[in-house]
């Protein structure tokens, strides 16, 4: 697909130009109130926004080289989804302090268990064995498991402030050992120890050996992606009344609506990851993922403290013992499956398995 992106703007296809063009008329539609039955067409407009995204991500990606390709469609997924969470803070006030929380632990199962399970399994179906750098993974794994561990289970244990919660100071120092953390590992990643971070060895696959994009071509893809990306969290946002409303009708927990909000926001990156590991380019996909949860935890926790310190909201960050569990087994196995630098279809299922449990026991507790 990326063989044929060497000239300039007709290089694209017309859907990609198409499809965000669309996604900005359904979200415009949406202001017209015109009713439940709208949310079929807001979630087709959300649809092509998605794929849209998704191949602008793949142009701007091969146009930089790995990893700094990987990095793009994190941080722009990242800031995004940080802006809808604030958003849906300011506008449900004390009632949403714990949205933040349930979609940031959600996004990081998401990624850990079904992300990079489904990856595996996908991948390890198709090539046998998969291998990718271990220093890389390794060094994103701790950084993860340290942020998420601190943001979202030691709140549960300090006496400051009984209840899983922070006082401000707290706070506001977890915040920002949380972007030191996530800033050294971006240094890393791009500077200090790159290679630690480039594949293996070069499959025989032509997206690797295809001649980048025009320049012109990949700046016009990194503007679409920004447009995609805006689209997609405001067409989410539309959506989520609609959302709240089936998910209490249902009966299910309001943790529910996390999982649903940070799957849409992760789609993207989820969609680009699958197909890097079909192409035999696992350490892309690593990269995709890994770094996917570590932006996500990694800047909107910071954020959403910010916005709680300025509104003189109390933040709930700590998650039950149920889902500490559940998130101690996922670093757990995850560090076991991805510490030998090769993977099989073994080790995608157990992944898997482990997320669909979290899926059923948040959805029946």
């Amino acid at each position: 697909m990326l063989g044929t992106l060497t000239t300039p703007l007709h290089a694209l296809p017309r859907w990609t130009l198409v499809a965000p063009a669309l996604a900005w008329v359904v979200l415009a539609g949406a202001q017209a109130d015109l009713g439940r039955p709208y949310s079929i067409v807001l979630a087709i407009g959300l649809s092509g926004g998605v794929l849209a995204a998704v191949h602008h991500s793949e142009v701007v990606a091969h146009r930089v080289g790995e990893p700094f390709g990987t990095l793009v469609l994190a941080l722009a997924v990242t800031v995004i989804e940080t802006a809808l969470v604030v958003s849906l803070m300011l506008a449900g006030g004390p009632g949403a302090t714990a949205l933040a929380r349930d979609t940031v632990f959600a996004a990081v199962m998401i990624v850990l268990n079904g992300m990079v399970g489904l990856c595996l399994l996908l991948g390890g179906s198709r090539f046998k064995e998969q291998g990718f750098v271990l220093h890389g993974v390794s060094a994103a794994l701790a950084t993860l498991s340290a942020i998420v561990v601190l943001a979202l289970v030691l709140p549960n244990y300090t006496i400051s402030d009984p209840g899983p919660a922070y006082v401000p100071s707290q706070l506001v120092f977890v915040s920002i050992v949380s972007v030191i953390l996530y800033g050294t590992f971006v240094f890393v990643q791009t500077v200090r120890h790159r290679d630690y971070f480039l594949p293996p060895h070069a499959p025989a696959d032509e997206d690797v050996h295809a001649a980048p994009p025009h320049a012109i071509t990949a700046i016009a893809s990194a503007g679409l992606l920004l447009i995609c990306l805006v689209a997609v969290v405001l067409l989410a946002k539309a959506l989520a009344p609609d959302l709240e409303a089936a998910v209490e009708a249902a009966g299910a927990p309001d943790a529910l609506v996390g999982i649903i909000i940070a799957s849409i926001v992760l789609l993207p990156e989820g969609l680009a990851a699958v197909r890097a590991a079909r192409a035999n380019r696992l350490q892309t996909s690593l990269n995709l993922a890994l770094g996917s949860a570590l932006a996500t935890i990694g800047l909107t926790i910071p954020a959403v403290a910010l916005t709680s310190l300025v509104l003189g909201l109390t933040l709930t960050l700590g998650v039950d013992g149920k889902s500490t569990v559940l998130l101690l087994l996922s670093f757990f196995v995850s560090a076991l499956s991805l510490g030998t630098g090769r993977t099989t279809v073994l080790q995608g299922t157990v992944l898997l398995v482990l997320f669909a449990v979290y899926l059923v026991t948040t959805i029946v507790p």
